[in-house]
């Protein structure tokens, strides 16, 4: 009678299931700092172009109102909005052009910046004004539209001179500012960086 081999039960041993495991943990402890650091850059890239666009918004609000618009930095979720120069939203606003209480501030639109995560930090100049052709122009009498004592002032620092609102996260390596001109061009920048043929992102 002839006999058959015994068929080999095909499957991992213990010691492969340990060897594999211990290879998967070494390789998530080394990827998990490095998703860390990439969530918080795309973070303050998020939060960058929130700012980016709300000022982009507010220039050609007051170029197509063909008036002074108040862009500023908030806290409030909804009006009256009281501008600070750490604010965690934004919010644009029209600057009455009559003195004498016969026209009102009309809100024009908000937007979330930092609301999400207390990691978060954007400094910049509480309120920035447009005039009717989308440059950037002074106005201490601005306490109609934008309240908390904030007035609309020209940079003063850099050359040329800018206003410029930085957004920094916990763990991220990539800190970014957005800067605005007297002319009232935008530009997204990395902080820190020299800009230069070599560092076109650098500020």
């Amino acid at each position: 009678m002839l006999i058959q081999p015994a068929k080999r039960v095909s499957g991992f041993t213990i010691i492969e299931m340990v060897v594999t495991m211990g290879i998967f943990a070494v390789l998530v402890a080394l990827a998990v700092p490095t998703m860390r650091t990439w969530i918080s850059n795309s973070k303050v890239r998020a939060i960058s172009d929130a700012l980016q666009n709300g000022l982009r918004l507010a220039q050609s609000e007051s170029l197509r109102r063909s008036r002074q618009v108040a862009f500023e930095l908030t806290n409030n979720t909804a009006a009256p909005f009281t501008a600070v120069a750490s604010g965690r939203y934004w919010a644009i606003i029209t600057i009455p052009s009559m003195t004498d209480g016969t026209e009102t501030p009309a809100f024009v639109e908000s937007g979330v910046l930092a609301a999400i995560g207390s990691n978060v930090a954007v400094t910049g100049p509480a309120a920035v004004c447009f005039n009717s052709v989308g440059r950037l122009v002074s106005n201490t009498s601005t306490a109609t539209a934008v309240t908390g004592g904030a007035s609309c002032t020209l940079p003063t620092t850099g050359t040329p001179p800018v206003w410029a609102y930085g957004v920094t996260v916990t763990g991220a390596d990539r800190p970014l500012q957005v800067t605005l001109s007297p002319g009232g061009q935008v530009h997204l920048c990395v902080q820190g960086t020299t800009l230069s043929p070599s560092n076109p992102d650098g500020c």
